[in-house]
């Protein structure tokens, strides 16, 4: 495998960067690739010139994070810029390199190990290579900019304090969550966990609640955070939860807008489910979101949730990124 040269790097990065925002305004620039593992990966053009790069990066789950709720322990991503008439076939060849170099990792066969390709939604050129290879669509990473609705005007949401006075929401309280809320948060949280786990997730692990316990508890202690409780009778039956910007800072760089907030948790119990619940905690993060001039507001949602896609399309937001997966990481064909 040969090492990529940093002009052939620039020259890749900067035909790479036309060719998405042709494709999608809302990618960023590619920018450099990440140094990853020390593996990189180069694809010549017809004429000599490269039409391809790419670098592996190895990353573990570490002990007391939530990362494996949502994936295997062990992940191997790759990172690629590929330009020229032929983008499949070019990701195809990228593929089996990569293939060969994971097959020699000790580790790449267990279970709890993928290979990962984070691919534009909007660029289809790539999809049968990743098929061909094994690769499965799991994950989606959906973008909203700031202002779009899609159904028209918002009406205004309702007081924090109030009970909601819409269709369906009678007797739902909607209110903004504080530290002393964090048992329900976390209730309410591990049941998105274990619903996102028919779908292909990590789910619960022996450390998941404790781990969300921390998360959300640094979350609460801020002013103002971005996380509301639906109340019925006084409990809790739904619950979203958003990153500031200070701390969505690593996924900031899917998206050519900034900053960005990410929406990080969102549950509805099934029994008030398709009442408008959801679509008024949505509502009530979109006015903060508003208000502070923030872009886009980025979130995740499994490729075959049943109730995601709709829903999220609903709300205003729509696919920028794919989560391409083989598992184990050995798998890919």
């Amino acid at each position: 495998m040969a090492a990529v040269a940093g002009n052939a790097g620039t020259s890749i990065g900067t035909l790479v960067m036309r060719r998405w925002q042709e494709i999608d305004p809302l990618l960023p620039d590619p920018g450099p690739l990440p140094p990853g593992c020390g593996a990189e990966f180069t694809i010549a053009g017809g004429t000599g010139e490269p039409a391809a790069a790419a670098t592996c990066a190895h990353a573990e789950a570490a002990p007391g994070s939530l990362d494996t709720a949502w994936g295997t322990a062990r992940r191997f991503e790759l990172a690629s810029q590929i330009t020229g008439p032929d983008i499949g076939g070019t990701l195809d060849r990228l593929l089996g390199q990569w293939r060969d170099h994971l097959a020699g990792l000790p580790g790449t066969d267990s279970q709890d190990t993928a290979a990962v390709v984070t691919w534009p939604s909007r660029d289809i050129d790539g999809v049968k290579a990743l098929v061909r290879r094994g690769f499965a669509p799991l994950a989606v990473v959906a973008a909203r900019t700031t202002g779009r609705h899609p159904g028209g005007p918002a009406s205004p949401p309702a007081q924090d304090e109030g009970a909601g006075d819409r269709p369906g929401l009678t007797g739902v309280r909607i209110r903004r969550a504080g530290p002393a809320d964090i048992d329900a948060v976390v209730r309410l949280g591990m049941e998105v966990i274990r619903y996102d786990a028919h779908f292909g997730n990590g789910g619960e692990r022996p450390d998941t609640v404790d781990a969300l316990r921390h998360e959300a508890g640094e979350m609460l202690a801020g002013p103002e955070p971005w996380m509301w409780l639906a109340e019925r009778d006084g409990s809790a039956i739904g619950l979203l939860a958003a990153q500031r910007p200070d701390l969505a800072g690593w996924i900031a760089p899917l998206v050519r807008e900034s900053p960005v907030a990410y929406l990080m948790l969102m549950f509805v119990a099934p029994g008030e489910r398709a009442g408008g619940v959801g679509a008024e905690l949505v509502a009530r993060l979109h006015a903060d979101i508003h208000a502070a001039g923030v872009p886009v507001t980025l979130l995740h949602y499994e490729q075959v949730n049943p109730l995601s896609a709709p829903f999220w399309s609903q709300q205003g937001y729509r696919p920028l990124w794919i989560t391409w997966e083989a598992r184990p990481a050995r798998a890919i064909r």
